[in-house]
Order: structure tokens, then sequence, then C-alpha cells
């Protein structure tokens, strides 16, 4: 399983949100691209990056950092906020991201899904679902439906796509764990491969999701846990590796310092 550090960008920095809410918002670093340097020179081999002002909208508003960050640092960088059309696809690819993940769009716009599935390689474009007990949230998470996660994803399946986010949103900030179970039912349901995020509080957390063995699951995303120094990121791939017991207990809660790697 792969670990993917998020950076969330709003107003320019380097920030994260409780359960989706603009409102409850932590600044942790002023340049988003300082923030990326800590977590790769700290031994991350994967960026997660979202513009959390292009997912509220609806078109990217921070290229400018992700492309500083993709030139700056020699990792694969992941990008998911805003991207609602083919040109905002292109610009992100163009800014040097790997791999562009859409949101509210794939699911409200099929042409769109099917243009951009068309254009790139299927391995560049993932589609993240996110849910609010069990529902999709559309919208950079303001918007809640009343649609099952698992009929989405089948659907999502049928028109081509491979590659999945899925997001808890209920648990994201919250440092609580992962639930277990709605990850194994999600992944009896994806026929592809997804990443799991929301709720990762200690590095006991990442071994559990390792310890399911989930062929299809293939990382885990990680913002607040890392940022607050309840472990590190070389813990982190520890406990990812089954084979490598991680090396402490992952109760740390002084704030973000990344030098101590």
């Amino acid at each position: 399983m792969i670990l993917y550090p998020a950076i969330d960008i709003s107003d320019g920095k380097a920030v994260r949100l409780v359960q989706g809410d603009f409102d409850a918002k932590t600044v942790y670093e002023d340049d988003p691209l300082e923030a990326a340097r800590a977590w790769v020179s700290a031994g991350a081999r994967y960026l997660h990056v979202v513009d959390l002002d292009g997912a509220k909208q609806g078109e990217p508003a921070n290229l400018h950092h992700v492309e500083r960050i993709t030139q700056d640092l020699p990792v694969p960088v992941q990008l998911g906020g805003g991207l609602r059309s083919l040109r905002s696809v292109r610009a992100a690819l163009d800014a040097g991201v790997e791999k562009v993940i859409l949101g509210t769009a794939a699911f409200t716009d099929v042409d769109f899904l099917d243009d951009v599935l068309g254009a790139y390689r299927g391995d560049r474009v993932i589609v993240s679902v996110d849910t609010r007990g069990g529902k999709i949230s559309t919208h950079g998470w303001q918007q809640t439906t009343s649609i099952p996660a698992e009929a989405v994803i089948e659907q999502l399946q049928h028109r081509g796509v491979r590659s999945f986010v899925y997001s808890n949103v209920d648990r994201d900030g919250m440092l609580e764990g992962p639930d277990l179970d709605e990850v194994r039912r999600i992944a009896s349901v994806v026929r592809g491969r997804f990443i799991y995020s929301g709720g990762i509080g200690t590095v006991d957390d990442l071994a559990a999701l390792a310890a399911l063995r989930q062929v299809n699951l293939g990382g885990v995303i990680v913002g607040k846990a890392l940022y607050e120094r309840r472990f590190t990121i070389a813990e982190a791939h520890a406990a990812l590796e089954p084979r490598r017991p991680p090396s402490g207990s992952g109760t740390r809660g002084d704030l973000f310092d990344p030098g101590r790697d």
C-alpha cells in the first residue's frame, strides 16, 4: 500500500479541514511547497494535493502552487479539486501532475467523464467518491445526495473508471480511525484499485488497513495525523508493509515539525 501525504491548499496555504468544513480550518504551512518539501525530505514517495478553493469554486484556483510543487520535487503528484472541464484537466496535467482526480463532474456530467477517459489513459484518471453517512457528497463536500456510494462506483465502472479515491467525510480530520467494515464493503465493489481517506489517527490505523489484505486497496491518504506528528513518514511506510512492523505506537501529539525526520 502507498502512503499519500495530503497537501490541501486554501488561500495559498497548506491547511486541513475537519469534516470538510471550511470554517474549521487549520493552517499548517504558509507555503504549500514547503509542506511538500517536508514530506518528501522525510521520505514520502507520492503526494496527494487538493485545491480546496477550486473544489469550492468549480474550477482550479491554485495551479501555480501545484506547478511549483511538481517542478521542485521528484515525486509523482495526484491532484483533485475543481476539475470539472476537459480544459481544467488539461491545465492540471500541463502543470505536471501525474494523475487527476475528478469529483462532482464525474457524477453529474457523463459527457465530461467520457471525454476525459477518451483523451487520457485510464491510469491517469481517478474518480473521488466522497461520502457522508454512506451517501455521495459533492461540490467540495458542501452537498450530500441520497445516492449510496456502492451504486455510484458500479455506474462509474460501467463507464470505464478503474481507479478511485474513497473518502469518509464524517471521519475526515477526526483522527478516530477508519471504518474497517466500510473499507471491506467498498473493496468488494471496486474492480480496479482504490485509495482510502478518512480518520487516520495513529500508525496502528495504517497497520489495520494493511492487515485487511485487500488486493485492490492501493493506498491511504493521511493529512492531519502527519501534520500533528502522530507518527512519521518512516513509521507509516513500515506499517503499510506488513513484513516490516511499525517502530512506534504513533501517539505523539505535537504540531507540524517535519525536521524531525
